[in-house]
Parts: C-alpha cells; sequence; structure tokens
C-alpha cells in the first residue's frame, strides 16, 4: 500500500492518487481499474472533468470482483464553479454522488475560489472571452460545504487554487466549523509552490499537487513549450537513480510530504508512476530539482483574470 498523509480530520489520504482531468470517458474506466488492480486507493476525479459516470463504474467494478472495499478506497470530488451560490452546493455534489453511485466522498473541495454564472455551460464567457461571475462569495460556498459533512455526504471538505489571504479568509471566518484538509494547487519542479506549501503545513493542511508532470497533453501546448518529461536535468537525476523522468517529478511531492495526482490512461505508465516507493532522493537531488523553479504556470486562468477572486495575482 501506498503511504498516506494524516489529515486534520484524523482521516488517512494516500499520498499519490490517480488524476482523471483529461481522461476521456471512453478511456478512464479502464485507467481506473488497473489503478486500483496496480494498488493506487486514491482516485481524484472532478464535475468538470466530465467523467464521473464512467469513474464510478470502474470503482464499482474493483469492489463487485472483490479486488477492494470501499472503505479501503479514498474518493475526490470537485464543486465547480458554476454552482458556488448556496442553493446548488448540494445539488452539485447529490450530482457527482449519483453519476459516481457512491454514498459518500472521502473529500469535497471547491475547484477553486472563483462563482461563475449558473448554468449548463461549464465556462459561460463574455463577449470578451472573460468568465461570467455569479453572485456568490466563496465563505458563502465554503458554509455550504459545511453541511455536506454533517449530512454525510462528504468526509472531508478542502480548497483547490486559493492563494494564502483566501485560505486566512476561511480560517478566519466566524462560526468556521471545518478547516479545510487540503489545498490541491499546481506544483512541479517549474512551479516549486514552496511559500504555499510551507504556509499550508504551517496552517495543518495538506497540499495536493496537480500537473505533476507537467500536463503534457494539455490542450492549449504549443510546440516549443518547455517539457519537464524532456528536461535533460531531470533526465540525468532519473538515470542516476535507473528511474525514469516521470518517477522522479512523482517522488519529488512524497519528499514533501505533499501528495501527488499524476494522470494516465496509459496502464504501462499507471503502473511505473506508482513504482515510487522503493526509492527516496537524497537531499542535494532535491535541492537541485528546487532550483528548476521558474514559476511556470501550465494553467494560469487567464480567462478569469478580471474576476474578484482571481487568486494568481498575489505572490502566493
Amino acid at each position: 500500500m501506498a503511504s498516506a498523509l494524516t489529515l486534520n480530520t484524523g482521516a488517512r489520504m494516500p499520498i499519490l492518487g490517480l488524476g482523471t482531468w483529461k481522461s476521456s470517458p471512453g478511456e478512464v474506466t479502464e485507467a481506473v481499474k488497473v489503478a486500483i488492480l496496480t494498488g493506487y486507493r486514491h482516485i481524484d476525479g472532478a464535475y468538470a472533468y466530465k467523467n464521473e459516470e464512467e469513474v464510478g463504474a470502474a470503482v464499482h467494478a474493483m469492489i463487485d470482483q472483490g479486488v477492494v472495499k470501499r472503505e479501503e478506497l479514498f474518493i475526490v470530488s470537485k464543486l465547480w464553479s458554476t454552482f458556488h451560490e448556496r442553493s446548488l452546493v448540494r445539488v452539485a455534489c447529490e450530482k457527482t454522488l449519483s453519476d459516481l453511485k457512491l454514498d459518500y466522498l472521502d473529500l469535497y473541495l471547491m475547484h477553486n475560489a472563483m462563482g461563475f454564472k449558473p448554468g449548463e455551460e461549464i465556462l459561460p464567457l463574455d463577449a470578451d472571452g472573460k468568465a461570467i461571475p455569479d453572485n456568490s462569495t466563496f465563505l458563502e460556498t465554503w458554509e455550504e460545504m459545511e453541511k455536506l459533512v454533517d449530512a454525510g455526504l462528504v468526509k472531508a471538505i478542502g480548497i483547490s487554487n486559493f492563494n494564502r489571504s483566501q485560505i486566512e479568509a476561511i480560517l478566519n471566518k466566524p462560526g468556521l466549523k471545518y478547516k479545510p484538509v487540503t489545498n490541491q494547487i499546481e506544483c512541479h519542479p517549474y512551479l516549486t509552490q514552496e511559500k504555499m506549501i510551507n504556509f499550508c503545513h504551517s496552517k495543518g493542511i495538506t497540499v495536493t499537487a496537480y500537473s505533476p508532470l507537467g500536463s503534457p497533453d494539455r490542450p492549449w501546448a504549443k510546440p516549443g513549450d518547455v517539457s519537464l518529461l524532456e528536461d535533460p536535468k531531470i533526465r540525468a537525476i532519473a538515470d542516476k537513480y535507473k528511474k525514469t523522468a516521470a518517477q522522479i517529478l512523482i517522488r519529488f511531492h512524497i519528499e514533501r510530504n505533499v501528495v501527488v495526482v499524476p494522470k494516465s490512461v496509459n496502464p504501462e505508465r499507471i503502473k511505473e508512476n506508482f513504482q515510487v516507493f522503493d526509492f527516496k532522493l537524497s537531499k542535494e537531488d532535491m535541492n537541485t530539482i528546487m532550483s528548476f523553479n521558474r514559476n511556470w504556470k501550465i494553467i494560469p486562468m487567464d480567462w478569469a483574470s478580471n474576476h474578484k477572486d482571481y487568486p494568481l495575482n498575489a505572490e502566493y
């Protein structure tokens, strides 16, 4: 079994999970089955990924075959931005549970702090190509998420893409009932997030790293973009440990006590990405990898840069 971090609720969250962003419905069922058979117990999903029914089908197949029990799995989903208004939060969570055919989630994250206009469109844009906001505040949305814990629909709640002042706003909210258990953020050697990780850890909040491999299949990738997996300096470290670049990039987070959710639909790579518990990176090599930071964001969310709760203008 993969090692786990203890959340501020006392629950254990496996430090390595399977990411499912950009996994097409046709491929994701098989990917999740392979992952569970390999030993993954943490599956990271979201309403916005539009594949939760297929993820659920895989989870149930593995439970029905006796490979795993529900309580051994750690299933994560995320509240999308078009459901931030108070009356929509539970609706969104129930839709995810119904798609996954589960009674509860282990963790439900606010996908980001920004609320968008409710409706069918995942990303409602105005004439200038900017996200249309709703009338919510993320503190109100958080209060509704707290009610999901009390209702037994989710075991824990957390956040994603929040900056420090947004996290502080939640922690300092009068009447706060549940602290976020994790902040899921983009993190990799070109965006090491040192200050954010130190801040979250100082507050008893774990950090989960998304796009740890640099998201090479992102739809907006351009020829000539930097590539983590091809970086000769990372490959040199991989050769030294007789590991792949991906394994080094994943182990980098584990060494920092950061949860990591690499995405793959390739069965061989899903297995390879799990073979990261039989070696450790030296302090020297960790420092070298940390030095690759260039504050390069794969997901700058520029389509929301004028939203009142846009998180990325702050230093962290």
